[in-house]
Order: C-alpha cells, then sequence, then structure tokens
C-alpha cells in the first residue's frame, strides 16, 4: 500500500528543503534553519497562520541578525486575535495573542521576490496555552480526543478541484463539457500551470498523489468572453493537521500561479448551474501507531474503525456543512446532483453517495497498491479544512459510542441503484445547516474541542445569510 513518508514524498529530491538539510521534517532544529537562513542568502522570514476565516495569512520580518531570527523562529510575535478571530470570543481590550512557529513545516516562498523563508504557525493565548478559537489547536484537541478514547488516529487527502479562467483566443477550439476528463494537451490548458504546481507542493513538502484534467469547461459565449476549465490535484494521505495544512497550500500555490500566468483560479462550489461544481472531497483512513488500519475484515464486513466513521458521518455530515459546504453555491452544486450527494447514505462505489468505499487498486498477485479509504463526499470547495477534519474525528468518536450503530449503518447503505425513498436528505438551506448543527454542537463542544462561542458566531452567521437580499 502505498502511503508517503515524510522523508520520501515525492519530489523530496528536487529543490526542496529536505533533500538540502538531509534529515526528516520532524527532526529539524533551529539550527537547520539558521543554516538554510545563511546558505540561501533569505532576506525574509515569514509567519504563515490560519485565522477564523479560514484564509492563509502572514507576518513578515527582515531579521536583523541570527539572534533576532532564532528569537523568532523559537518564540513567534504577538498579534491581534480579536482581529483574526473576529467574533469568537476574544474581547479587544484584551486581544493579545502569539502566533508559534513550526520548525518542521518551513519551505522556502516559491513566489516571493526576496528569498523568503516561511514557517507555519500555530496560536496561543495570553496564558501560553494554545488558543482555543485557533483552527491549529481545535484539529489538534480533536486527534488527541480520537486518541485517547478509540487508541487510533485519522489521516486524510483532499481531492482539490478547481478551474482556471482565460481570455479566449483561436487556440481555444478543443475544449467541450463533459469530456475533459484526464484530457491532455492542446484539448486542455491549464496542463503545464497545474504540473507545475504538483512540482512546487512537492518542494513545499505537501504530499502529492496525481494531478489531471477534469469534466468541467464553460465556454466563453458563457462568461463574457473568459473560457474555464476544470482541474484536480489529489494529495497524499498524512496526518490530519499536515493534510489540512496541505489543502490550504495547494490552493494557495494553484492561485498565485493562476495570477503569474496572467488566468484566474477559482474553487467555487458552482460555477455556471447545469455544469460541474468544484468539490473538495476528502479520503479518510483510520491508523494506529503510525500505520494504516484494514476497512473491512477478512470476510468483508467492515472493521470497527471502519464502522465507526461512516455511522459518525452519516450522523453529523449535515452539522459539518457549516465547515464544509458555506456558500449559497454550496446548495446550487448538491441539488443539481452530477456525482454530488443529496441524501445522507453510504455505498461501496456511488458517486452519488454521502460516504462511499472506493475500489482499491492491486497488482498481478492480488496485493494492494494503494490504501483502502472511506470517502467523504459531501464537502466542496468552500470548505475551511482544519475545522471539517476536526469534525471528522469527532464524528468517529461519537460513531464508536453510538447504541444502535449496526442499524443505523444498515439503514443508510445503498446499492448501485441509488438512494430509496426513505433516504434523509442532505441540508438544503443554511437554516437547515443551523438546525444540523444546533443538535450536534454537543458533539463538537465536548472535551472542549469547539469552543461555544465560535459555535455560536458560525450559528449566527448561518442565520445571517437567510436576510441577506437575493
Amino acid at each position: 500500500m502505498t502511503v508517503w513518508r515524510e522523508d520520501e514524498l515525492p519530489g523530496s529530491a528536487g529543490q526542496g528543503l529536505v533533500a538540502e538539510i538531509g534529515r526528516p521534517r520532524p527532526a529539524w532544529t533551529v539550527d537547520d534553519l539558521v543554516a538554510v537562513v545563511r546558505s540561501r542568502n533569505v532576506r525574509v522570514l515569514s509567519l504563515m497562520h490560519v485565522g477564523g476565516d479560514g484564509w492563509l495569512k502572514t507576518l513578515d520580518f527582515v531579521p536583523s541578525g541570527e539572534r533576532h531570527l532564532r528569537d523568532i523562529i523559537q518564540g513567534g510575535e504577538r498579534a491581534d486575535g480579536s482581529s483574526l478571530f473576529r467574533g469568537m470570543g476574544i474581547p479587544s481590550d484584551a486581544s493579545d495573542i502569539v502566533l508559534r512557529p513550526r520548525v518542521e513545516t518551513a519551505f522556502l516562498d516559491p513566489f516571493a521576490s526576496l528569498p523568503t523563508l516561511v514557517l507555519l504557525c500555530g496560536h496561543l493565548d495570553r496564558d501560553g496555552s494554545p488558543l482555543p478559537q485557533s483552527p491549529d489547536t481545535i484539529l489538534r484537541r480533536a486527534t488527541a480526543l480520537l486518541r485517547a478514547e478509540a487508541g487510533i488516529d485519522l489521516w486524510a487527502l483532499g481531492e482539490v478541484e478547481y478551474f482556471l479562467g482565460k481570455r479566449w483566443d483561436d487556440h481555444d477550439i478543443y475544449g467541450a463539457d463533459d469530456r475533459g476528463y484526464h484530457a491532455t494537451s492542446p484539448f486542455v490548458f491549464g496542463e503545464g500551470l497545474r504540473r507545475r504546481a504538483l512540482a512546487i507542493l512537492a518542494d513545499l513538502g505537501v504530499g502529492v498523489k496525481y494531478g489531471h484534467a477534469e469534466v468541467g469547461y464553460i465556454e466563453a459565449r458563457e462568461t463574457q468572453g473568459v473560457v474555464w476549465e476544470q482541474h484536480e490535484i489529489e494529495l497524499a494521505l498524512q496526518p490530519l493537521l499536515d493534510a489540512a495544512d496541505g489543502i490550504l497550500l495547494a490552493q494557495w500555490v494553484l492561485r498565485n500561479l493562476a495570477h503569474q500566468s496572467g488566468m484566474r483560479c477559482t474553487m467555487d462550489p458552482m460555477m455556471r448551474e447545469g455544469h460541474a461544481g468544484n468539490g473538495l472531497h476528502f479520503h479518510i483512513v483510520p491508523v494506529r501507531d503510525g500505520e494504516p488500519l484494514a476497512i473491512r475484515n477478512a470476510d468483508g464486513t467492515l472493521t470497527d474503525p471502519a464502522r465507526w466513521l461512516i455511522g459518525g458521518l452519516a450522523q453529523l455530515g449535515g452539522a459539518l456543512m457549516a465547515f464544509g459546504n458555506r456558500v449559497t453555491g454550496s446548495f446550487a452544486r448538491l441539488r443539481q446532483a452530477k456525482e454530488a450527494p443529496n441524501t445522507i447514505v453510504w455505498g461501496e462505489f456511488d458517486r452519488s453517495a454521502l460516504i462511499r468505499l472506493p475500489i482499491v487498486a492491486r497488482d498481478l498477485e492480488g496485493r494492494e497498491v494503494t490504501t483502502p479509504t472511506i470517502e467523504f463526499r459531501l464537502p466542496d470547495g468552500s470548505a475551511l479544512p482544519h475545522l471539517l477534519l476536526a469534525g471528522a474525528a469527532l464524528a468517529t468518536a461519537h460513531g464508536r459510542v453510538t447504541p444502535d450503530l449496526d442499524e443505523l449503518l444498515a439503514r443508510t447503505r445503498v446499492g448501485s441503484g441509488g438512494a430509496g425513498p426513505a433516504a434523509e436528505p442532505v441540508p438544503r438551506s443554511f437554516v437547515e445547516v443551523a438546525d444540523a448543527l444546533e443538535r450536534c454542537r454537543p458533539v463538537l463542544e465536548r472535551g472542549g474541542v469547539f469552543p461555544p462561542a465560535m459555535v455560536d458566531s458560525v450559528l449566527a452567521g448561518l442565520r445571517e445569510q437567510l436576510r441577506l437580499p437575493g
């Protein structure tokens, strides 16, 4: 089974820091980064982190000397938490927080005009404890709760779907809607950009699995002279925090490359009704001691961790739309149902199911050469990956203690013929998502994982959508 280790990621023999430092990321030290700053003549040190809105933020330094450099790497810097996590319970009169760098996440910014070293950061509160509102903290706490209660971890990978747009010209004569899947140049114009993104992500330390052209295509006559085509980059299985960081870095790389190339890049769930939308499917695997666990027993039945995960997602899937399906276009994508789930069911290979068990590639001797996964197909390109994956971990813990789990799994299972008439629909509006989140908030808040003030803020945002024009 293919599971990439941090010291053997595809592309790690290229220009990435793994090759330069000569050790896997978990073994990196401050001394290693100081040596990189010297050897690469780094001028700027950038602390990158995830704000309350789910977007990547940066705080930049020009270190005045080695001591200043070490202080930043080891201690980070203060910031205004009430601005970064607005409305989430941080008062403006006591809003100082600290950005705390994670040494093992360092990479050289491939888009900076000056040599720049970037470090991803978590957040600490005024007392030096992990900041409750931080996406980094929430995901770590959810992972710790699942490990403590069930003795397992989860690993995940995301399928990053996106559309590239550019002004139409005489060369754009080949594209066609629903015919772009795995197409190659000259039938797609975004192949080169996608391949550059794969190589850059590998050098940044983001595990990548593959990339390909997708089915979506929108002709220029529908979009005022801009032609749009869809692509996908599938990342590699990694621990949840690395998987979530990888999603945001992949989107960051794609947007930067598109900007450099005079194109536009969007992860919007629905570009035009009647066309394919951008999903952000997650493949999730239970793991123990760093090794993926089987999804099925020898007799073909589901293993216990697989049952917990599927049952948990079936129960919390609607509530997790608050973090995975956050814009109006999310509902258009689900309503259109072009391989998008619209009922709460799970299936063996059914692409219209909320949760499915994809086929596993094997060699000629029957050996699995890809890791069996459980695919959660509900999220889309508006997702907040840290919060969504934290919810998946909590859903797994909840599935473990569900008393009627076998009945639930039998009731929500669907065959290739599609869901039966009794299948429960996914939420179809912000108000239904808010209702689902309200019902499930005790599961999310258990163990102090999701702060109540943050859940209140999310609920207020969902209900505010109801009052917006249109």
